[in-house]
């Protein structure tokens, strides 16, 4: 039995900045859910349930930091679920809606979340802290180091180069140029990529995501509702999600469960959505993608992991075709990405909400011309939880 389509009918983001110092959290939330709503038409009375997308709490120094949003989101005697998947939390909490509507349990259903990270405090020192502390503790793992350690096994299996992840670089700070809401506006060079201080080799700070503060909130609705209200409206037509081990010492070494270099569960993932959305041939059927890659090299597997190029081939068809570049074959974060916005608690549904913007021929400046279907992506975890949405005209 086919699933009953789902639309997006509003988007709201932020500019993302380094620091909100003119909004609380609240009203952080409360503005891209103001935004949302004014553009689906509708109004906060008619939201029949509320997803809150919310990441690590530790992240805003409160515990249950959802609970400040109740109001915000206008969520008081509604149906009200917090979904939390690390950096995945955007897309999963798109999931949990699709679901509520898809499933027959309501019409109109508000996702909506904001983080600070860039003023927390050292956010770094509470991401680090994820993983077990007996197993793994002699590596010592981190958000960067085990990225870090892709990285080198990525190079060792495909000849990766530093050059090939600073392209990535200067692709999406290109592309991000274009997007007056992202965080990092500014184009750069090789040069300087390569010149920027090293972090954890091979992964140096231009290499890096920005820590953001900013919020995003979508509206979904059913299809009977949309065709009734004569809405407007871009479709979710494929959903998928894959789990990985929690142990990175799983994925290295002998007899690994899956290689490191690689994003074998976002392969898993992309594939369950293509399946439900009919995409047999994704460079062909996919127009544009929106890729969690928090950090340069990750990039180059999630390409791969969503179909858009051979195992260890994307660096060299980004390096000779310029195949991931707007104008390019099959652009690859157009918006930027979040190499240069990334608000965790949300940085995984602005994915979605860029691929929506791109088959709604409404993302300006850096739009995908001629864009009618698009993959999101979304990496939560250690790297451990992989969500993937294909968006439709």
């Amino acid at each position: 039995m086919k699933a009953p389509r789902v639309g997006i009918i509003g988007i709201g983001q932020s500019q993302f900045k380094a620091r909100r110092s003119d909004a609380n959290y609240p009203e952080l939330v409360r503005e891209a859910v103001t935004l949302a709503m004014g553009d689906s038409g509708r109004s906060l009375d008619e939201i029949e349930a509320v997803v809150y997308s919310l990441a690590p709490d530790a992240l805003l120094v409160i515990g249950n930091a959802e609970r400040l949003g109740v109001d915000a989101v206008g969520a008081r005697n509604k149906r009200f679920m917090r979904i939390n998947t690390g950096g995945s939390t955007g897309i999963s909490s798109l999931a949990a809606a699709h679901s509520h509507i898809a499933a027959g349990a309501c019409e109109l259903v508000l996702v909506a979340g904001a983080d600070k990270v860039g003023e927390c405090g050292d956010s770094q020192t509470i991401l680090n802290k994820i993983w077990d502390p007996t197993y793994e503790r002699s590596l010592p793992l981190g958000t960067i180091t085990m990225l870090a350690m892709s990285a080198i096994r990525y190079m060792h299996k495909y000849g990766m180069t530093q050059e090939d992840m600073a392209r990535i670089v200067v692709k999406n700070r290109a592309h991000a140029a274009l997007n007056p809401n992202a965080h990092l506006r500014a184009p750069t060079s090789i040069d300087e990529v390569m010149h920027s201080r090293m972090i954890a080799w091979p992964i140096k700070l231009f290499d890096a995501c920005p820590q953001s503060s900013g919020g995003c909130a979508m509206v979904l609705a059913s299809e009977d509702y949309i065709r009734r209200n004569g809405l407007e409206a871009v479709w979710i037509t494929g959903v998928g999600h894959s789990s990985e081990s929690y142990y990175i010492g799983d994925r290295m070494g002998i007899g690994y469960s899956a290689d490191h270099a690689d994003a074998q569960a976002l392969g898993e993932a992309c594939s369950r959505a293509y399946k439900m959305a009919g995409v047999t041939d994704p460079v062909r059927q996919i127009d544009t993608a929106e890729l969690y890659s928090p950090f340069s090299n990750t990039e180059f597997h999630a390409i791969e992991a969503a179909g858009l190029a051979p195992l260890g081939q994307s660096p060299r068809m980004l390096r000779e075709e310029g195949c991931f570049q707007i104008g390019g074959r099959n652009p690859v974060n157009p918006s930027g990405g979040v190499l240069c916005a990334n608000a965790i608690a949300v940085t995984a549904m602005v994915r979605v909400a860029e691929a929506a913007l791109q088959v709604w021929g409404r993302a300006g400046a850096h739009q995908v011309k001629g864009a009618q279907r698009a993959i999101a992506s979304g990496n939560g975890g250690d790297h451990q939880f992989f969500g993937a949405m294909v968006v439709e005209a």
